[in-house]
């Protein structure tokens, strides 16, 4: 399946929530009620209230400006703004070699995803190797290994109650020696209010740091898109402690709230770099402004 169909798939809940009330408007004068309900729809699928107004502002501006009279040329510029909002933090190419630390809270499938993120890089012809750096979690080392010998690569880790730090040490070494190209770091899933757990965070950060600094280095923090706008919340506490370099985006089949993204590319600034758009192990894409846009509307 085509990424735009997969994504279409997945979008389908938050399509749910505002075509039908699309539809109904575009056959409404385009007057200040017509944009209000716009606010209103744009809105109730999860964009926060200043990304909202911002749109609705910008493109009232350029209906204007332009003397747009038909719905589709309206509809069409609706639809390059928003596309617009997503490119302000557009997804940036990556480099190898590549270090991905993968943090998040416990619950948003973070060593689901990397085991999706190890697929994609195979399926790439790239070598890949995962750093199980959750030492904390019963069976969490385990449960990435699993993940490992499904996707093909390798994985290092350490007995449970183990330095995390001491594990990413070892990994970026092996990396290093074997002349790997991607390494997926996990981490322990923790609360952003826990800020013990945010100095180990920063410990790890700083091994990457001095042991393979010539590595493009990518910090990103896997999102629940199920839970809407406290995503972006969550988004900036991490920032806070590590300085994210992007997010990737869980369960986004199961969610009517994909208009968070908006907030989190334009307001925050944080591009999405992959996306979840299924359960099945090839089910994780590079972002799309574009393939996004029109998987909503």
């Amino acid at each position: 399946m085509a990424f735009w169909s997969k994504i279409a798939a997945a979008l389908k809940k938050t399509k749910e929530t505002i075509k039908s009330k699309m539809t109904t408007l575009f056959k409404k004068e385009l007057n200040d009620a017509f944009y209000e309900e716009l606010e209103e729809i744009l809105i109730s699928a999860d964009m926060s209230v200043q990304v909202a107004m911002d749109v609705v502002e910008e493109l009232k501006c350029e209906v204007k400006a332009e003397k747009l009279k038909h719905k589709e040329d309206v509809e069409n510029l609706l639809k390059d703004i928003l596309e617009d909002k997503l490119l302000q933090a557009p997804t940036p190419i990556i480099q190898y070699p590549a270090v991905f630390m993968l943090v998040g809270v416990n619950g948003v499938g973070k060593t689901t995803t990397i085991g999706k993120m190890a697929h994609y890089f195979n399926s790439q012809k790239k070598t890949v190797t995962l750093a199980a750096g959750d030492t904390f979690r019963a069976a969490a080392s385990e449960q990435l290994s699993v993940w490992a010998e499904r996707a093909n690569v390798r994985v290092i880790k350490h007995e449970e109650g183990s330095d995390p730090s001491a594990v990413v040490f070892d990994a970026i070494r092996s990396t290093k020696a074997r002349g790997t190209d991607v390494l997926l770091i996990d981490t322990a899933g923790r609360l952003h209010v826990k800020e013990n757990l945010m100095q180990e965070l920063k410990k790890i950060d700083r091994v990457v740091h001095r042991e393979w600094p010539q590595a493009n280095y990518y910090k990103l923090l896997i999102l629940d898109s199920t839970t809407g706008q406290n995503a972006i919340q969550q988004t900036k506490i991490f920032n806070e402690a590590i300085s994210l370099d992007g997010v990737v985006l869980t369960k986004l089949d199961g969610t009517a709230k994909g208009g968070f993204v908006f907030s989190l590319c334009d307001a925050l600034q944080k591009p999405v770099f992959f996306v979840g758009v299924g359960e099945k192990i090839e089910d994780l894409e590079l972002f799309d402004a574009e393939a996004f846009v029109e998987g909503i509307f």
